[in-house]
């Protein structure tokens, strides 16, 4: 037999180990080696490994990887022979075995036991072999509380909360407003704490104004005299109450900077009427043109009025109001009438007042029409005063005098800023509480 110096160096080694074997046994063994790395993988081969059971040598094939060191002894398996060749083992030499101490260094609540059955032959694409398989914890004790969101929050959603949080009113004078104190008390209502301010604007500070608001955030405002015309320029979309009348009492600041206005004052003007007053075919007399006058008309209109005669100091500027007007409601008629040159109200079942004459600070003490004049109305007319400051202008003193029922324009300032705030926010805010936080501070 030829001895080769690889198979002389083994018997040596294996020799020294106390392994008793032949030369014979040794080579057929190295030569079963080197049939079955043949077929072996690159990263493991599958090897005879003896177990003893029974006092009779059986093989058992475990893959093992191919540069692990190992002290298993190997017998020697002929392709065409069904003979087992059983070397002598010492005792001291135990055959080595996969053990549940392989899986020491996972740290999970699954046996190992069950870890042995796992397949996770269909993962192995999808894990690098870094990665360590953590079991779904399945005791809700064990599960880690959820921490709160300490991220930053973008900066343009902390403009959008500054945006929706300041809104104010453009007008001149303001000195006389309770609007501030109305809007706040709304705001409280609604629990939010969003920011209202008097903002004086003389006619030609408006576009300085308007600039200010949108680079300084702000999500509305409210306009009052002599502003609700002018501002309708600035926008770039109106609202339907604020299109039939032509004039714009509340503004909404989109986040693109568009501006979308409203009027309010309809819907002001109209719910401040007691609701046992019948409107259907009566005559109405409005002194004024402006803005809260045509807030008044559209009110009053859709309310099938019989007739509404304009009242104005310049009938010239009337006419394409008038033009109008009476195409836009056709079931109503209008006429047009010098102020000064008002001699008999007879047939006016309701007379408003539309004009700044009687206001806090601006002719408090004048009336738009004299006593004698105001005589002439008939037993139960009404006078309907658009101010609310003061509570009784000197119009509604004299009318009230001479026996006729008033409305002042309280309930009409209260009306028009809850519309505004609920289309400021989506939510309607609490009528009483802004009426009373108006009443304390008239």
């Amino acid at each position: 037999m030829a001895i080769n110096k690889e198979l002389y160096e083994r018997y040596k080694q294996l020799k020294a180990q106390g392994v008793s074997i032949t030369l014979a046994e040794l080579k057929s063994q190295m030569e079963a080696e080197t049939f079955e790395k043949t077929f072996s993988s690159e990263q493991s081969t599958c090897v005879q490994t003896p177990v003893l059971q029974n006092n009779f040598t059986q093989s058992s094939s475990q893959c093992v990887p191919q540069n692990s060191s190992q002290t298993l002894v190997q017998t020697a398996i002929q392709p065409t022979s069904q003979t087992v060749i059983q070397p002598t083992i010492q005792p001291t030499i135990q055959p080595q075995v996969l053990q549940e101490s392989s899986f020491s260094n996972y740290t999970g609540n699954i046996s190992t036991s069950d870890l042995q059955k796992i397949d996770n032959t269909s993962y192995l694409n999808q894990f690098t072999p870094s990665t360590v398989f953590t079991p779904k914890v399945t005791n809700t004790n064990q599960i880690a509380p959820q921490q709160p969101y300490q991220g930053n929050i973008k900066q343009t959603f902390e403009q959008e909360i500054s945006r929706q949080q300041k809104y104010g009113l453009l007008g001149y004078p303001l000195g006389h407003s309770l609007s501030e104190y109305i809007h706040k008390a709304g705001f409280q209502s609604l629990n939010s704490d969003a920011t209202y301010e008097l903002l004086e604007t003389p006619p030609e500070s408006l576009v300085d104004r308007i600039k200010y608001l949108k680079s300084n955030n702000y999500a509305g405002f409210n306009v009052t005299i002599p502003l609700k015309l002018p501002v309708t320029m600035f926008l770039d979309e109106v609202d339907i109450s604020a299109d039939v009348i032509g004039a714009v009492n509340t503004v909404v600041i989109n986040p693109d900077k568009t501006m979308k206005g409203y009027n309010t004052d309809v819907i002001g003007f109209k719910n401040a009427i007691p609701s046992d007053v019948v409107l259907v075919g009566k005559t109405v007399g409005i002194l004024g043109t402006g803005g809260a006058a045509r807030a008044a008309i559209s009110a009053l209109a859709t309310s099938q009025v019989k007739a509404i005669n304009l009242y104005t100091r310049n009938i010239p500027n009337s006419i394409e109001l008038l033009k109008f007007l009476r195409v836009k409601f056709p079931n109503v008629v209008f006429n047009s009438f010098q102020i000064e040159a008002i001699r008999d109200l007879s047939k006016i079942d309701i007379l408003v007042n539309c004009t700044p004459i009687g206001m806090q600070g601006r002719a408090a003490d004048m009336s738009p029409v004299e006593e004698e004049q105001l005589r002439t109305l008939p037993q139960g007319a009404i006078v309907y005063d658009v101010i609310y400051n003061p509570k009784k202008t000197l119009l509604l003193k004299l009318a009230q005098k001479n026996g006729y029922r008033i409305i002042n324009g309280m309930d009409m300032l209260v009306y028009q800023a809850l519309e505004a705030e609920r289309i400021w926010t989506g939510q309607t805010p609490d009528f009483k509480d802004m009426k009373i936080a108006a009443l304390e501070n008239i």
